[in-house]
């Protein structure tokens, strides 16, 4: 039985590793029951030949960020897969240093029919920091706070939270009176009671990566926007507006900037005749000699 919790993970904090992966932004895919081969092929990935460890990752990216002149709206990225074994058979770690982008949603739906994929990134910026599971093209579950979850399953890892550490109660609300815990090294436990691999700094840096440059994804077409927002006190904001409400409020908005202006002066009912008719000029006095 996996007894891992996050006190297994506590070797992040030290390592030079995961100090870039947290500054640049990264994600770490573990797909079962898919090559590395397969994989890059289903995110559409252009081979990049190979990589030894996470040195040659990271040179293989470099250099393609230098290809594009490092443009910040270029959104492409060089992602490195191997194969690993963990529960029930072989899986596949991608890790991409791609500022927390994700695989895409679609791709990764794909990847886990018939199987499990696990996902967990940190965007490198204002951190962000999320988790998914997915199970046979399905999205269990997904959370950035382990609190404030969502997906068609969402409570269903509530035990193995709170085993690896996540101040939860039993009921999946935050528990106050739970030991503090780092949570990035909870969600890297978390992952591996989900699928056996366990990650280390060594199998990162010691792995042969099969690369990829992967293409930027194009706009999707969207539906609507939800905020969801949970503050420190563990009140939430959930609001959605649809695409036709948004554009609606935008017609609006813009058709109030662009009407004419038009000022009016109210004339007073009454006004004093000092105010209406200029003033006589003063006639000098005429005196005689």
């Amino acid at each position: 039985m996996n007894l891992v919790t996050a006190h297994d993970y506590a070797w992040i904090r030290t390592a030079p590793l995961f100090r870039h992966a947290m500054e640049s932004g990264y994600t770490l895919t573990l797909i079962q029951g898919r090559s590395p081969h397969e994989v890059l092929r289903a995110m559409e990935a252009e081979p990049r030949g190979t990589g030894m460890g996470t040195t040659g990752l990271i040179e293989a990216n470099d250099a393609h960020r230098a290809e594009t002149d490092y443009d910040y709206w270029d959104e492409s990225y060089v992602a490195g897969a191997f194969s690993t074994p963990g529960e029930n058979g072989d899986w596949t770690l991608v890790l991409g240093f791609d500022g927390g982008l994700e695989i895409e949603g679609s791709c990764v739906q794909a990847l886990s029919k018939g199987g499990r994929v696990v996902v967990h990134s940190t965007n490198g910026g204002k951190p962000i920091h999320l988790f998914h599971w997915f199970e046979d093209g399905e999205l269990r579950t997904t959370f950035e706070g382990p609190s404030a979850r969502d997906g068609s399953s969402p409570d269903a890892l509530v035990p193995l939270m709170r085993a690896v550490g996540f101040p939860l109660t039993s009921g999946g609300e935050h528990d106050e009176s739970a030991p503090v815990v780092d949570e990035k090294a909870a969600v890297l436990a978390l992952a591996e009671r989900l699928t056996g691999v366990r990650v280390t700094e060594s199998l990162l840096q010691d792995a042969t990566y099969e690369l990829g440059l992967v293409p930027e994804q194009p706009a999707e077409e969207w539906a609507g926007l939800v905020i969801d927002i949970t503050d420190a006190h563990g009140e939430r904001l959930h609001k959605e507006w649809t695409y036709e409400e948004i554009a609606a409020a935008s017609d609006r908005a813009r058709a109030e900037a662009n009407a004419p202006v038009v000022i009016t002066y109210n004339e007073p009912l009454t006004t004093d005749r000092s105010q209406r008719e200029p003033r006589e000029p003063h006639e000098p006095h005429e005196t005689g000699e």
